[in-house]
């Protein structure tokens, strides 16, 4: 009977997804998952990834590129300082509090650049087995859900405007669906810069890719996969088109709106990933790591937005 109820609550809440706001639909996918549970995991894990890439590529239709990058150059130059010192900072703290040097190191990689996109490039690369994997991704997962609900009320407290906070946003939050959630609820204008910014942080998995290669060497003879986050090129393709081939106004708004009705369904499937189980696996130290580095990172980008 549970999991009748289960699946019939899943498909309605799903079909619900689109007509409400990114934060209410990640809300109802997490309530889902704790109090039922997810009847389609799989379904969830792989849809949620490829729908994510599909609305980031969408919203790129409605943007400018030359206003996207005149707004997100600050948010540019202090990724290059951000991510080796969130990586360098978690890597030692992870030593010192006694964490595994590749948990440490992937909670570090999607604290650094984006979330579960990082974790999942470099896990493969540095041979993470399965469950520093799914710890890393836990620790990230929690704080992103986190991140969505509180980095806008805070911003308003703050008193930031829609560029200082569409930056913040990008650095300090970590997967680019809770940073593009978190912007959409503060504002169009936070909107186009935190996603420019993220994206352009997000191409920081490359090369953290290769150098993971040499930090964590393997076998001779033994293959290394990197992953390349291509829907990134894509969604800069779409600026393009928008700035230079003239897509019609009707057109390009269609696909925004659309991007941002696929982006409620994506928080809602990342919502159900959450179970109680992955709660209490990741245990207590890699939540503090990975506050530890949350902190140093949100304070530091906010004091370099408001600078």
């Amino acid at each position: 009977m549970k999991a009748k109820i289960s699946t019939a609550l899943y498909l309605i809440l799903l079909a619900a997804s689109v007509f409400v706001s990114p934060a209410l639909a990640l809300f109802a996918g997490i309530a889902l998952a704790l109090i039922l549970g997810n009847p389609f995991p799989a379904f969830s894990r792989k849809s949620s990834k490829y729908l994510l890439q599909f609305a980031v590529v969408g919203l790129g239709f409605g943007m400018n590129i030359y206003e996207s990058l005149e707004a997100g150059k600050e948010g540019i130059l202090f990724t290059l300082v951000s991510v080796t010192g969130v990586m360098l900072v978690g890597c030692l703290v992870g030593r010192m509090m006694g964490l595994l040097p590749k948990l440490s190191y992937l909670i570090s990689s999607g604290t650094a650049i984006c979330g579960g996109s990082a974790i999942a490039a470099v896990a493969p690369v540095v041979k993470a087995d399965d469950d520093e994997t799914s710890m890393s991704l836990a620790v990230i997962f929690l704080l992103n859900a986190i991140a969505l609900f509180i980095f806008p009320p805070l911003g308003r407290l703050i008193g930031l405007d829609q560029q200082q906070f569409g930056t913040w946003a990008a650095i300090a939050i970590h997967d680019t669906s809770s940073v593009v959630g978190a912007a959409a609820a503060y504002g169009e204008e936070a909107l186009k810069v935190a996603t420019t910014v993220k994206l352009t942080r997000a191409l920081w998995i490359i090369p953290l890719s290769i150098v993971s290669i040499f930090i964590f060497r393997r076998k001779k003879g033994e293959k290394t996969r990197i992953s390349i986050p291509w829907f990134i090129f894509l969604f800069i393709l779409a600026m393009l088109a928008n700035s230079f081939i003239g897509i019609p106004e009707a057109l390009g708004k269609g696909i925004s709106i659309f991007s941002h009705k696929a982006l409620s369904v994506t928080l809602f499937l990342i919502g159900t990933g959450l179970s109680v189980d992955s709660i209490k696996k990741t245990g207590i130290k890699p939540v503090l790591l990975g506050i530890v580095l949350w902190i140093l990172i949100s304070v530091a980008s906010l004091a370099a937005v408001l600078l």
